[in-house]
């Protein structure tokens, strides 16, 4: 029997009390228990959150292991809180069979760092011509309930149609990347100001728009799930609220960067500002504060994307797009909210509502006796500055690098085992 005590911890940073684990599990909270047999941990006031979910993470493997494994992708995951992370389909081959899922399930099993769930391809190889298999991967060992084609449209209208019917047979979400091709070809920024002052192709608000009204529509009219990724632009926003207002079972994320960062860093050319969909502006940035704060906006994804070192440091035109975000999420959320946000709306939008999107069973659960014992620990009052060099990806491509931050994950804690903080 494996047991520990979280001394002096507060629960979605509330009262101060005691949180007990037995074999994988929360047995008892109080105020001072005893200690008997158990490991103790320090609290000394922390906050106690549900282990962080995840529904947007690049893991890389297999294909490109020189800029993330599932092992290192899931350690920083855990250093960030996380218990639990979807690894998107891109990979090289991409996750679009059963076999090549299962892979990456056990890649994870075996890391040990957090659960991964793998998220199967839309279509075959990505290419957005022909469905993939969804049903064996559905029924595969990694029993995968979240498919995208994401970092590329599934862009075909019936083909979209169909898959939202198919993933109906078992409960499963089918998670947009919303991009129409055709209005971005040769895109590298936000269309606007800032792209006409620099002479770069414009990624305009509209064609990310279009794509989520139209997802909208079919997922009405078939009755099934829709899961938009990095919504990113005001009207975004506003579509996602009008569609749920009509009774549309359509969920929406937000990373964290769109959060915090605007297109006005691209004016530096540094291609660490270069990410799919783009930064966007000030009033963008304040439509996707206000959407998340009043649930428009379901959850907080990382879009948690490593590029090996030549992929990004190069000319802004031929460096490829993306941030990670896994170790730095939750600190930038909680810069970007406060004071909107409070921990508990925090845990819904990073640890509750992601579990049940992508229907993972014990994560996301409450702070309550005989639940799970996935869990994170915050200092409040631990500000850090970051650094890429010291992070545990792989990449080093974080916006984020020299920024202090004000808040720290300082314990994790996966069905009982420490995986990041207490040895």
């Amino acid at each position: 029997m494996t047991s520990w005590l979280l001394k002096d911890v507060r629960p979605y940073g509330e009262g101060v009390v005691d949180v007990r684990i037995v074999d994988g599990r929360i047995t008892e909270i109080g105020p001072g228990l005893d200690a008997g047999d158990a490991q103790v941990v320090q609290g000394a006031g922390g906050v106690l959150l549900p282990g962080l979910v995840d529904l947007h993470t690049h893991l890389r493997e297999p294909g490109r292991e020189d800029a993330e494994t599932v092992e290192t992708g899931t350690l920083a995951a855990a250093l960030g809180g996380f218990t639990a992370v979807h690894a998107m389909a891109n990979t090289d081959p991409v996750a679009d069979t059963a076999g090549v899922v299962e892979q990456v399930w056990r890649l994870g099993r075996e890391a040990g760092w957090c659960d991964v769930a793998p998220v199967g391809a839309v279509t075959v190889g990505l290419g957005g011509e022909q469905m993939a298999e969804l049903g064996t991967m559905a029924d595969s060992a990694a029993r995968v309930r979240v498919f995208s084609d994401d970092g590329k449209c599934v862009s075909d209208a019936s083909l979209m149609r169909r898959a939202l019917e198919y993933v109906k047979a078992f409960d499963g979400v089918i998670a947009q990347h919303a991009q129409e091709p055709r209005l971005t070809v040769g895109s590298q920024m936000n269309e606007g100001v800032n792209s006409s002052l620099l002479g770069l192709a414009g990624w305009p608000a509209v064609a990310e728009e279009a794509v989520i009204a139209r997802d909208c529509l079919l997922a009405a009219h078939v009755g099934s799930r829709l899961h938009v990724c990095h919504v990113s632009t005001a009207g975004s926003v506003d579509i996602v609220r009008a569609a749920k207002a009509r009774g549309v079972d359509v969920t929406a994320e937000v990373t964290p960067h769109h959060l915090l960062l605007t297109d006005d860093l691209a004016c530096t050319y540094d291609p660490i500002y270069k990410v799919n969909p783009p930064l966007r502006t000030q009033a963008d940035v304040d439509a996707l504060r206000a959407g998340l704060a009043d649930g428009t906006v379901d959850v907080v994804a990382t879009d948690h994307a490593p590029h090996a070192l030549e992929d990004k440091e190069s000319e802004w035109g031929s460096a490829s797009p993306g941030m990670t975000g896994l170790e730095t999420a939750l600190a930038v959320v909680v810069d970007a909210m406060s004071p909107a946000f409070s921990w508990r709306t925090l845990a819904t939008r990073m640890s509750e509502t992601p579990a049940v999107i992508g229907r993972l069973e014990g994560h996301g659960r409450p702070l309550a006796v005989g639940e799970p014992a996935n869990l994170t620990v915050v200092d409040p009052g631990r500000s850090w500055t970051v650094d890429a060099a010291q992070m545990a990806t792989r990449s080093s491509n974080t916006p984020f690098a020299g920024r202090v931050l004000p808040v720290r994950v300082v314990a994790t804690f996966l069905r009982g085992k420490p995986t990041a903080g207490p040895a």
